[in-house]
């Protein structure tokens, strides 16, 4: 049994089918010379592609 990676643990979560979900980059500074529709995208969580999700999925508690 692999521990849980704790740095992904906070950077994702999971949606009730079982996918993974996180947030934009983008949002902490230099926020003024960004669109307000450029913002209001950024402020919206994305999934993580599959590709990425398998590896992710096996460093989340439980094992996703």
């Amino acid at each position: 049994m692999q521990k849980t990676k704790k740095s992904i643990a906070k950077r994702f979560k999971f949606t009730g089918s079982g996918k993974l979900v996180r947030r934009s980059p983008g949002m902490r500074h230099l926020l003024s010379r960004k669109t307000r529709k450029q913002k209001r995208r950024l402020g919206q969580a994305k999934l993580v592609s599959e590709t990425h999700a398998d590896s992710f999925r096996k460093s989340m508690p439980f094992g996703g």
